[in-house]
C-alpha cells in the first residue's frame, strides 16, 4: 500500500474554500485485473492518476497491490499515472491492482463577458502543440472547408469557437449504435454526423486547430447527478480552447447536445459531476511503453514483450461524501 499525496499537490487544496460556484466531493475506486501471462514475459502495467488543479483536489490517494510499482509522468502533456512491473511468477498468476482517493470536484466556469478586455495571458509553451493535428483528428481539406464554412463572416476568435461548438451540438447527435464511434476519429464523425462524446469533441478540436484556435482533449470519468453511489460504466471526455486574455475555456458539445436547454451552460462551463484525469491524443506513457501511442489514456495500459496486451478487467465506482448525490453550493 502507498500513500501518494506528495504527488497530487498541495497547492490546489487551499483554493477549496474560495471557489465560488457548485462542487462535488467523493470517493472514488479505480480497480484492474491482470489476466496471467506467458513464461519469461517482460510486463507492464499503466493506471492513469488524477492530479489536482483549480478545479479539482485530490486527497488520500492509496495504491494497493502486491506488485512492485512507482509513479511516473508521461512527457508531452503532464498526465501522471502508475506504472507496475510484475516479477515473472506475478505475469504468470496474474494480479489486481486498486487506486482509491478522494476528490472534491468544482464548476468549471470561465468569465467570457471580460474577453478581450484583460491583460493578455503568457503564452502557454504548448499552445502551439494544441494548434497541430493527432492521428484521428486530421486538419485536411474537410475540416478546414467545414470550419470556415461555420465560422464566416467571424472575426474574432471567440465567436468563431461559439460558431463551432454551435455547429457541433446542434448537428451531431448522441447515438452509440453500431460500429465506429467511440474512437474519436474526425473524419468518420464528419461524415455520419454521429457518435459519442470522444467523436463530438473530434470534430470541435479539428474545426478549432483549423480556425487557429488551440484546443484540447481532456478525459475523466461522469458522476451520475442524483445517486450518492455506484458503479461508472465508462469514460466521458470534454473538450477545452484557449483565447488570449481569456485563458482556457472548456466546452461539453455531446452533454449540451443531449440537452439542448443547457448548450449556453456548456459553452464556457462544465459541471462538477466529473473528475478529470488526463489531457491529450496519440500519448506515449514512458520509455517502456513500446507499442503504437494510446488514442488516449483513461483506461489502464498493459504491455507483454513490448505488444499491447488485451483481457484486462476494470470496475470503477464512486461513493459521495455529502450525501443526496448532488452538488454541493460552493463557500
Amino acid at each position: 500500500m502507498v500513500l501518494a499525496a506528495a504527488l497530487l499537490g498541495a497547492k490546489a487544496i487551499a483554493t477549496e474554500k474560495s471557489a465560488a460556484g457548485k462542487r462535488r466531493s467523493f470517493t472514488f475506486i479505480y480497480q484492474v485485473h491482470v489476466p496471467g501471462a506467458g513464461d519469461g514475459d517482460v510486463a507492464r502495467l499503466w493506471i492513469p492518476l488524477p492530479q489536482s488543479d483549480e478545479h479539482q483536489t485530490v486527497r488520500n490517494l492509496v495504491i494497493e497491490s502486491p506488485v512492485a510499482h512507482k509513479m511516473g509522468k508521461e512527457q508531452e502533456y503532464s498526465n501522471n499515472f502508475a506504472v507496475f512491473t510484475p516479477s515473472a511468477a506475478e505475469a504468470r498468476a496474474g494480479y489486481d491492482a486498486t487506486v482509491r482517493f478522494e476528490l472534491t470536484r468544482r464548476e468549471y466556469a470561465r468569465d467570457l463577458s471580460a474577453a478581450g478586455v484583460q491583460a493578455h495571458l503568457r503564452k502557454e509553451a504548448m499552445l502551439q502543440r494544441y494548434l497541430q493535428p493527432d492521428r484521428m483528428v486530421p486538419l485536411n481539406a474537410t475540416i478546414a472547408e467545414l470550419a470556415r464554412e461555420q465560422t464566416a463572416g467571424a472575426t474574432e476568435p471567440l465567436d468563431k469557437a461559439r460558431r463551432i461548438y454551435n455547429y457541433v451540438a446542434s448537428t451531431m447527435r448522441y447515438d452509440k449504435s453500431g460500429e465506429g464511434w467511440g474512437r474519436g476519429d474526425a473524419m468518420w464523425a464528419c461524415d455520419s454526423k454521429r457518435g459519442n462524446c470522444t467523436d463530438f469533441h473530434s470534430v470541435l478540436i479539428g474545426m478549432m486547430r483549423s480556425s487557429k484556435i488551440p484546443a484540447r482533449f481532456a478525459i475523466g470519468f461522469p458522476l451520475p447527478e442524483g445517486k450518492s453511489e455506484g458503479d461508472i460504466p465508462g469514460y466521458h471526455c470534454w473538450a477545452e480552447f484557449y483565447i488570449d486574455g481569456v485563458g482556457w475555456v472548456p466546452v461539453d458539445a455531446s452533454e449540451a447536445s443531449k440537452n439542448p436547454a443547457k448548450r449556453d451552460y456548456f459553452f464556457g462551463t462544465v459541471d462538477a459531476d466529473r473528475v478529470m484525469f488526463t489531457y491529450g491524443r496519440d500519448l506515449r506513457l514512458s520509455p517502456d511503453h513500446k507499442d503504437e501511442p494510446l488514442n488516449y489514456f483513461i483506461y489502464p495500459y498493459a504491455e507483454v514483450n513490448g505488444q499491447a496486451m488485451k483481457g484486462l478487467k476494470t470496475h470503477f465506482a464512486f461513493r459521495d461524501l455529502q450525501g443526496p448525490g448532488k452538488s454541493e453550493s460552493g463557500n
